[in-house]
Order: C-alpha cells, then structure tokens, then sequence
C-alpha cells in the first residue's frame, strides 16, 4: 500500500534522479584519483561545457513541457472519465520516468557545469564525465521519444478504461488468492464486542499481522466488519471481539481499531469493488446527456464482462492455509459487485438500444459462467435492466429487440 501511495507521488522520483545525476558527477570527479588516467581519452574543458550548457537550457524548457503535458493529460481523464480514475492515471509510469529522466538532467548538467568552471576536474575526470554526459544525453533522447508516444494517449478515455482496469484485475487477482485477507471465513457463532470507528472516512486497508498478533497475544478472537471500501464513522462497527471468559478487561479497542487504515478516499490497491464503481461510472459520463457516447458504455460493459469472467474463473495457487487463523473475515459479495457494476448502467442506458441490447447479452453470458451465486446475481441484474428499458424505450421495434436480447440462449 505504501509503494502504490509513493507511485501517485510525482516528486519521488524525480527526487532520486537528482541525486543520482549529483553522484554521477561526484563519481566522474573520483575518476581523477584512479588508473583511469591513462586510459579515458583526452576532453577540453571548452567541448564539455558546451555540451553541458545545451543540456541543461534545453532540459529546463523540456522538463516544464512535459509538466504541462501531463496536467493537460490528467484533466483530460478527470472530466472525460471520472475524478475517481486519476489515482491510476497519475501513476503512469512512462511519464513519472519522463519527468524525471528530464529533471535529472538539468540537475546533473547544473551541477557538472559549476564543478567543470571551478576547476574541480583533472583529464581522467573530464573523460568520464563526458561519457556520463554523453550517457544521459542518449537516455534523455530515448526517453523523449518513447514519452511522445505514451503523452499522445494519456489522458484519452481508451487508455484511462485500460489503465482502470488494470488496477481492477490486479485487485481482484489478489483477492482471488486470498479471498479473506489471509484469515477465515466468518462462523455462524456470537459476534463478541463491538469496535467501532473514531473518524469519517473509507477503509483503506486493514493490517491483518497486526490483529493476528493482538489476537494471539490476548487469547481472542476477531471479526471484521469493515472489508476496505466500507464508509466509516463515529460508531461504525469495524470488528467484533471475542476474549476468552475472565479475560474481558484485555479489550484493545484503540489497538484494533489501529488496525484500520481509514482516509477520504477509497483505493484500487485492497478493495476490486471500487474499481468496478469507477468504470460504472465511467459508462454513466458516457451516457449522459452532454455527452452522448454509448459506445464507451457498451466497452465498459465489455470490460467489466472480462473482469468478473476472471473473478469466476478457478484461482491457482489460492491461500488455503490462513496466515491469520484468530481473525474471521467475510469474502466479497458476488451481489455487491454486481451492483456496483450494472446497476449505474442499467439505469442510464436503459434507454439507449444497443447499450441495453449488449446488457443483456453480457448478463446473460455471466450467468453461464460463474456458479450459483454470479447465476443468480445475473439473472436478478437482466430483469431489472429488462425492466428499465421496458419502462423507458418508446418504441415497440427497439424494445422487442431488447426482449428478444434476454430471451435468447446464444449468439
């Protein structure tokens, strides 16, 4: 979770380019006190610093290009996609590399030039920084080809929808393989206590090694309340605990509810509901008004047919040996998901044809997939949109077709 916080970051790296561009330099100067002497060739000082002093002009002006770039690139996905999408479109890694590949040049070209003026470097010196210098500049070359590229569709809703449902199938793939956070499933025994919240907010992630080790230090037991996506506040039960008898003053409420990582706003990194939400309503933009785009929502529809199809699938290599054996935790809903999925789009496109027509065909395609639970949230989902375009469509011709969608067995 923190390496995904970090990534979203768009100092951090560029942070660590610096300092290595200021370590190359200082390297190149260690160069003189070396054997390299006799063997790097001879550089004027003249060449190297108009080398250095085009590098760091131009890095300059394309550092805050590329700023721009991306800013532009970011409010494009925030108002043609969702606010809620920026998290994985920020996190591209193309233009975090970008950025800093450029920024670090300027720093190291800055820093190269001072020390060249100062007299801080003998030939061998000289030698090896030009090869550095050389060096970034083909990278900074390479990268800038390879961004243009990337920078052309960041931003655009194509690459948004992919990039969210990257971050979507990484979520449920690693809830596939522990579909109780590494505990156990919930047993139909007394609850114990309740913990509760003491602020407003998602829960962001929950720290199962710690509950497993207050649970084992004070003979307990402990069910979760609150999977990560849960709104929470001031009285929001976040686990139930169970001590043993004559053990009830060992109740850490503070500690378990330490446990609890809430903020403002929900992640992609714990919780596969949200980034069903987020394409949802990526489909739900589409379908407004305004913008009058049906075939984003019918590709959503698509993407969240791939994603579920996968979640059905069987999970190699699932955990079926708990790490947390003291902490109960309850599986995600099948009908949740679905919810948060169609629901949106059911209701927005009921009057839309063909976004209703493909509902119904990716509905009906689910319920063949999955087991008892996706069948019956399927079926429960393909009525209700069924019902929607009933109410919606005027004419008889688009419903019929519509009707003739759900009745239908294959294609």
């Amino acid at each position: 979770m923190l390496v995904a916080r970090v990534r979203e970051r768009l100092w951090v790296k560029p942070l660590v380019f610096c300092v290595l561009s200021i370590v190359a330099v200082v390297v190149a100067r260690a160069a003189d006190d070396t054997s390299l002497v006799g063997i790097v060739p001879d550089t004027t000082r003249e060449s190297l610093e108009t080398l250095l002093s085009i590098m760091a002009s131009s890095m300059l002006v394309i550092a805050t290009f590329s700023v721009g770039s991306m800013v532009s690139a970011y409010n494009a996905a925030s108002n043609s996609a969702t606010p809620r999408s920026f998290g994985v479109v920020v996190a591209d890694d193309v233009s975090q590399n970008a950025l800093s590949t450029f920024v670090g040049a300027f720093i190291f070209s800055i820093v190269a030039i001072m020390a060249v003026k100062n007299d801080a470097f003998r030939p061998a010196g000289l030698g090896v920084l030009f090869a550095l210098t050389a060096l970034v500049f083909g990278l900074v070359v390479f990268t800038f080809v390879r961004w243009v590229d990337r920078i052309a569709r960041l931003g655009r809703m194509g690459s948004t929808i992919e990039k969210v449902e990257r971050a979507t199938a990484e979520a449920l793939a690693r809830r596939r393989l522990a579909p109780t956070l590494g505990g156990v499933p919930v047993r139909p025994l007394p609850r114990g206590e309740a913990v509760t919240a003491s602020q407003v907010g998602y829960v962001q992630h929950i720290d199962m090694a710690r509950l497993q080790a207050w649970a084992t230090a004070a003979e307990a037991r402990v069910v979760v309340a609150a999977l990560p996506g849960t709104f929470a506040f001031p009285d929001r039960v976040l686990a139930y605990v169970s001590l043993p008898p004559g053990n009830e003053q060992a109740l850490a409420a503070d500690e378990v509810a330490a446990a609890f990582a809430i903020g403002r706003d929900r992640r992609f990194e714990d919780d596969p509901r949200f980034g069903l939400v987020v394409l949802s309503e990526i489909a739900g933009r589409a379908l407004s008004p305004a913008v009058n785009d049906p075939g984003t929502a019918v590709q959503v529809v698509g993407v969240l047919v791939r994603l579920l199809a996968q979640w059905a699938a069987p999970a190699a290599g699932a955990d079926t040996a708990p790490r947390c054996d003291r902490v109960e935790v309850p599986e995600l809903s099948m009908r949740d998901m679905f919810d948060d999925a169609f629901t949106a789009i059911a209701r927005d496109g009921a009057g839309t044809l063909e976004v209703a027509i493909r509902l119904q065909k990716a509905l009906r395609a689910l319920a063949g997939l999955g087991g008892p639970a996706m069948r019956a949230a399927a079926e429960d989902h393909a009525r209700l949109a069924l019902e929607r375009a009933t109410h919606t469509l005027a004419l008889p011709a688009d419903l019929a077709q519509v009707r003739d969608a759900a009745a239908r067995r294959d294609d």
